[in-house]
């Protein structure tokens, strides 16, 4: 490490001790606000912040995105030695093993969910799973090639006080064909909330599924007018194995078989009747009335289901707090390691996501762990949490809310790492950036101190465009903390965009900016570090929608 004039001279003995590999290594070119104190002062935040660096993060990173830990998908060897090597720089760093069986490990039993087989053949053709249709394993049941002479339309598929397709109507064990959403009269006035707000029918799909099985219905199926872009959105759900904790739902109590079919294969099951159902819903957006239509077809389908056991961990680094009155309380500082694993040559190393995150929070790590062993650790506990099944719906940081090792009242916030290693198109010029998200949803407090401890230490450009409420990214439900910010705790989450690597092999180590790393993982520190010190801890401030 450089020399930094009096304040960086207290670490230099245990430098050894400050990577995982045992190596010295290089600071960025960031220039960290100095503190002037006396040689046998106590470390200051700055002096603490020094010590993550580019060289350890690159240290950490090549190690968990390398081949040999195969993309660390939860479930896997590759997942089991990352978060082996997770446990083992905790106890490096002489942090306490909280976990089960004086481990450091959080186990979580998943049900794993995937397609063996998915046909459709209608009218004598067959039509291709991925390309003309897709379905998701989760919300299936297992279904025996079964074949059917008519699919009923109906409509929007909605069964609701207000507006129901299922009036009158006889489902059971028919096949339905329905259109997305919900019908809206000339002025853009739901049928169902009497409103322009739209209801849950348009936002939930899952409840058509429900009204389906709740009626009767052998299957449904629902018309979507973006089938490629949704089938490349939701590619890796459907071809991952979808996990869900412990025994997950019953799709057969709950859900109707179905499929989400393209406009052709739609014109195809509707045959000679389509101008029949166009006319039908045309008068339900006219009148409000619903209208079914029957459909001659022959089709058959069949839905081929594995399910397995399979077990992920999350790994837990502890840092106690000095202060007897406060050590109680504890900030959560989380990523997830997990990525998506091999598809059959391909490895995706998950070098950004979410590797960067991960070795940024084992940074943080470190220079608490350090703070402690020279008798200035941070006042109340700080819980790194390393997570596994995010990539399969946030299910690790959902395990832990839901499991909690520490009260979850006593919990202060999350600061959540994930994607912080690269840099996106729009901040190409300037990589000295970080999008944050979610730091003023719940407390004014952590959006103070975030943009106080930036300005006072790292003086980062913060963009805060993913965090409007429209964004249509959605991002702020998309990444660990939000287990936490639903439940109220305040959480604030640091992410730098996608690029053209996101969720492919390409998501590599050699294109990583460790220099911008260090900076961010700094930045993490000192919001970790104000967080973890005040003498009062944030308070839930902004009024709920």
């Amino acid at each position: 490490m450089k020399r930094y004039l009096l304040a960086g001279l207290l670490f230099l003995a245990g430098t050894n001790l400050l990577s995982v590999q045992g190596q010295a290594s290089s600071m960025p070119s960031v220039q960290i606000a100095r503190e002037e104190q006396p040689p046998s002062a106590k470390p200051g935040p700055a002096a603490l912040a020094a010590t993550i660096t580019a060289g350890d993060l690159r240290n950490h990173l090549t190690v968990l995105a390398s081949d040999e830990y195969e993309g660390r998908e939860t479930g896997t060897e590759g997942q089991r030695k990352a978060a082996d090597y997770i446990a083992r720089f905790f106890r490096s760093l002489g942090l306490p093993a909280i976990g089960e069986d004086e481990s450091y490990f959080q186990s979580i039993a998943f049900t794993a969910t995937s397609w063996e087989n998915v046909s459709l053949e209608v009218n004598g053709q067959i039509y291709k799973h991925l390309w003309d249709f897709y379905s998701f394993p989760g919300t299936n049941s297992s279904l025996p090639s079964a074949s059917y002479k008519e699919v009923l339309f109906l409509g929007y598929g909605i069964d609701d006080q207000g507006y129901s397709d299922y009036r009158g109507v006889d489902v059971k064990d028919k096949v339905l064909l329905v259109y997305p959403g919900e019908p809206l009269d000339a002025d853009s006035v739901s049928y169902v909330t009497g409103t322009r707000q739209l209801s849950e029918w348009s936002s939930d799909w899952r409840k058509k599924l429900e009204a389906a099985h709740r009626n009767g219905a052998a299957a449904i199926f629902i018309i979507d007018y973006q089938i490629q872009k949704s089938i490349a959105e939701q590619r890796r759900f459907m071809l991952n194995p979808r996990l869900q904790i412990g025994r997950g739902e019953e799709p057969e109590g709950k859900y109707a078989n179905n499929l989400f079919l393209s406009t052709t294969l739609a014109k195809e099951i509707m045959g000679k009747r389509m101008k029949k159902v166009i006319k039908a819903r045309d008068g339900i957006l006219a009148t409000g009335k619903p209208a079914s239509v029957k459909l001659k077809t022959k089709l058959t389908l069949q839905q081929d289901k594995r399910i397995r056991q399979v077990l992920g961990s999350n790994v837990l680094g502890y840092i106690e707090g000095s202060d007897p009155a406060l050590k109680d309380e504890v900030v959560v500082v989380s990523a997830h390691y997990d990525h998506l694993g091999k598809k059959g040559e391909d490895i995706f190393n998950g070098a950004d996501d979410n590797g960067s995150g991960t070795s940024t929070v084992l940074e943080v790590a470190q220079a608490l762990a350090e703070a402690k062993k020279q008798g200035a650790g941070p006042r109340r506990s700080v819980l790194c949490l390393l997570v596994s099944g995010e990539e399969k719906g946030l299910l690790g940081s959902k395990y832990y809310v839901e499991n909690p090792v520490f009260p979850l009242e006593n919990t202060v916030a999350d600061v959540n790492v994930d994607m912080v290693g690269r840099v996106d198109k729009k901040h190409a010029d300037n990589p000295n950036y970080i999008y944050v998200i979610g730091s003023d949803r719940l407390s004014t407090q952590l959006h103070e101190i975030n943009e106080t401890a930036n300005a006072t230490y790292t003086q980062l450009e913060l963009d805060y465009t993913y965090n409007a409420d429209d964004d249509p990214n959605r991002y702020y439900y998309r990444s660990d903390h939000y287990n936490f910010a639903e439940l109220g705790i305040p959480a604030i989450f640091y992410f730098n965009g996608t690029h053209d690597d996101y969720h492919r092999p390409s998501d590599t180590v050699d294109k990583i900016n460790f220099e911008k790393m260090a900076r961010i993982g700094q930045l993490v520190f000192h919001v970790t570090w104000e967080l973890a010190n005040r003498d009062e801890r944030i308070q839930v401030d902004v009024p709920q929608k």
